[in-house]
């Protein structure tokens, strides 16, 4: 007896599915600030990946400096898929909208371009599309849905994705998976295991327990499903000072 085939999904069975989420999931990133020597190949990757243009970037690599007395480091900065997101909140046409495992994104066939969630946002992780966006032959083949966000559309808003449709096959986002000092983990809550680019995989609370682990702007209480541990023991120089006067 043969097997019956699966229809193929269109257009809005896509986008109606990328609102879903994946069911019992509940992703989520660690970032280790000791290990991150700045080198900016997560930023590379995940521009390549989803064809970023070169005046944005979805996961920015900050340099950090709490006083002239301490040491600097290195802040990679993603979205960080807040699970009490301000963005969605404020967005008059439901663009912009959480997951039922974590993940946040925009649908840019919804998107009007009031930039309400940029304003929203206190993390600055959204870019806009002034102009007509160059959308390479590679982004136009792909089929639309929010879980990618290209081929790109004037007037509408980016950020990072979380990369919910690599994570569902059991693959690490571009970020994580090019971090060549193994600094950013990703996994799924619920499992209570994050895993980084060696394979390395640690249970989730034992780690942010072990390590003092953070998440940016705690007080504000946006809740991100993004985590920090603190740049203590670090294995990389620390960056120059910046020398002032």
């Amino acid at each position: 007896m043969q097997a019956e085939s699966t229809p193929a999904m269109g257009p809005a069975d896509l986008v109606a599915a990328a609102r879903q989420g994946v069911p019992g999931r509940k992703w989520v990133m660690v970032i280790d600030l000791a290990k991150c020597d700045g080198c900016g190949a997560c930023t590379r990757a995940c521009s390549k990946m989803h064809f970023v243009p070169p005046d944005r970037q979805w996961i920015k690599v900050l340099r950090m400096q709490e006083s002239e007395k301490t040491a600097p480091y290195y802040f990679p900065q993603p979205c960080y898929h807040c699970d009490n997101p301000p963005c969605t909140k404020v967005c008059p046409v439901d663009a912009t909208f959480k997951r039922s495992d974590g993940v946040v994104l925009i649908d840019n066939e919804r998107c009007i371009g009031c930039r309400f969630c940029m304003a929203a946002c206190p993390y600055g992780a959204r870019s806009f599309n002034w102009g007509a966006p160059e959308n390479p032959p590679e982004a136009l083949a792909k089929p639309y849905t929010p879980e990618d966000g290209f081929p790109r559309r004037i007037g509408t808003v980016e950020k990072c994705d979380f990369c919910p449709d690599m994570a569902e096959m059991g693959m690490l986002p571009a970020c994580a998976k090019s971090c060549p000092m193994n600094a950013i983990y990703y996994g799924d809550e619920n499992e209570d295991a994050v895993t980084n680019s060696s394979g390395e995989t640690v249970r989730l609370s034992q780690l942010l327990l072990d390590r003092s682990g953070y998440r940016h702007l705690e007080e504000l209480g946006t809740n991100p499903r993004v985590y920090y541990l603190p740049p203590k023991n670090r294995m990389y120089a620390p960056p120059p000072p910046v020398i002032t006067g």
